[in-house]
């Protein structure tokens, strides 16, 4: 006689009401999930798999980084960094230029400064050539460079997707300079664009009364158009008095009936903007947002306590998407668009039936193979095999992961494993039969004999799968998922749940004989 631990009974018994649960959503539709979700206890399973680019439609787009800013914005700094420490440390100079890769500067001790530039960073390439000193980036201060900004802008960009309740959107980098993103089942792509488009650099600068006279600036202030009338310009002060970098939240309010965005300062801003706006109270400042002047209020009196806001003619959405940017952080670069696709929701509904209908079609021929095959046994497999489907779909849907076209085809690569180890176990069972054994010592021999064969072939396979998923991307990584979940499965349904079936079989009837579909003499 077999025997079945009851550990085992209770696991099979927890792992098939799992897989139902977390499976059901899928098949109740979006309907059906609200309901569950308005009537059903909060404990019960009501999400259901999120459907990836191909398969709900949405948007792709590859993004550019405005690199070219980011190393003037890192030379302006060498400059400025450099020319406060010479003068600090009284070493004269006559003239400090900056451009795209270097910076030069003119003094008579050269020395003195290629030491002081050496403070600053000494990975920089420091040259002197007479009284002129060539302060140069390094190759490994720009790879450092271009890592850092992509790193921050794909952090940013997610900020901003995620902020709009875009579901599992893809953003990675791509080759190396680019961004990668994909947003599945997108109903406002245009608006996405906008808001990955401005860089929401914000920043609070006192009014330059006689910049804005003469309509030009110069080393110390700026002249920049108004965002309700870009003809018409005023002069600031080039640097600002608070940054985006000191806002800790920001959010869309109502004052006198006109939207408004209201923020709240960290404690260093909200102590700089107290301490500045006491100094200059009935002086107008400027609010710059991404280089354009969106107010440009009188301050009446001292702002303190770190709350303030910014009026400019909002509309409602205006208002949401600023209050948005300005929580997710101001990019480091500008962006641009270099490629974009949507892909319509008739084609990726196109794909999900062609899923299907390839998973039922193998589905039945699975069915039909193993039953015609091995009988009694073969509908054991195929129970064991419905449930193994069922635990792929629960895992997928416990953790929210995003199913792709790549990853169906892991699903119904899963079907044949699963079957492959089941046909193993079958034919060692009838192997050992025809040798002479018993019908239970077959049945134990041939789990036995197989479960070496199995682990083998299944842990190579899996090896495969995290291979694929730790070097590869996107659909690559979506068919390494479902994949290395269903190994697992079908390890789990060939070894334990067939082989109860078979054994609850086999204790139940008394089999005398395996039912191998006539394949075996009685």
């Amino acid at each position: 006689m077999l025997i079945t631990p009851r550990w085992k009974i209770i696991l099979i018994a927890c792992a098939f009401l799992f897989g139902t649960l977390f499976t059901l959503p899928n098949l109740m539709g979006r309907d059906g999930r609200i309901w569950m979700n308005e009537n059903l206890p909060s404990w019960m399973p009501n999400q259901a798999v999120n459907l990836g680019l191909d398969l709900q439609g949405g948007s792709h787009i590859l993004l550019d980084i405005g690199f070219d800013v980011v190393f003037a914005e890192h030379i302006d700094g060498i400059a400025d960094g450099l020319r406060r420490a010479l003068r600090e440390n009284k070493i004269q100079f006559s003239n400090i230029s900056a451009d795209r890769n270097h910076v030069k500067i003119t003094a008579v001790d050269g020395e003195s400064v290629r030491t002081e530039a050496r403070k600053l960073d000494p990975r920089s390439d420091v040259t002197t050539d007479g009284n002129v000193t060539t302060i140069t980036l390094s190759d490994l201060q720009v790879r450092d460079i271009i890592t850092n900004t992509i790193n921050q802008t794909i952090e940013i960009v997610r900020r901003r997707v995620d902020e709009t309740g875009t579901n599992e959107p893809v953003i990675q980098r791509q080759g190396e300079k680019r961004i990668l993103v994909q947003l599945p089942g997108v109903d406002d792509p245009e608006r996405i664009k906008n808001l990955l488009g401005k860089t929401a650099k914000l920043g609070f600068h006192l009014v330059d009364e006689r910049a804005t006279r003469t309509g030009r600036g110069g080393a110390g202030a700026l002249v920049l158009p108004m965002l309700e009338n870009p003809s018409q310009e005023m002069g600031v002060k080039r640097r600002a008095m608070i940054t985006g970098e000191m806002l800790t939240n920001a959010s869309t309010g109502f004052d006198q009936g006109m939207p408004v965005v209201n923020f709240q300062l960290d404690a260093r801003g909200a102590d700089r903007f107290c301490r500045v706006s006491r100094d200059n109270v009935g002086k107008p400042f400027a609010v710059v947002l991404d280089g354009e002047i969106i107010t440009a209020p009188v301050l009446r009196e001292p702002i303190c306590g770190g709350r303030g806001q910014i009026s400019g003619g909002f509309t409602v959405a205006e208002a949401n998407d600023t209050s948005l940017l300005l929580r997710a952080g101001a990019l480091p670069a500008p962006l641009t668009i270099a490629e974009e696709r949507s892909i319509g929701p008739s084609l990726g509904a196109d794909s999900v039936e062609a899923g299907k209908k390839a998973a039922l079609v193998g589905f039945a021929f699975v069915i039909i193979f193993m039953i015609f095959s091995y009988g009694t046994f073969g509908i054991f497999s195929v129970l064991s095999l419905g449930i193994n489907v069922l635990l792929v779909f629960g895992i997928l849907s416990s953790l929210q992961a995003t199913l792709t076209l790549p990853g169906i085809a892991g699903i119904v690569l899963t079907i044949g494993m699963a079957v492959d180890a089941n046909i193993l176990i079958f034919e060692r069972i009838r192997e050992d039969y025809l040798n002479g054994r018993s019908v239970v010592g077959a049945i134990q021999s041939g789990f036995d004999n197989a479960f070496s064969t199995i682990i083998d072939a299944n842990l190579t396979s899996l090896i495969a799968a995290i291979l694929l998923y730790s070097f590869g991307t996107g659909p690559v990584k979506g068919f390494a998922v479902t994949l290395s979940i269903g190994i697992l499965t079908t390890l789990f349904t060939a070894v334990i749940v067939t082989k109860f079936l078979i054994t609850w079989w086999a204790n139940k009837t008394g089999a005398k004989a395996l039912p191998l579909a006539d394949k075996v003499e009685v």
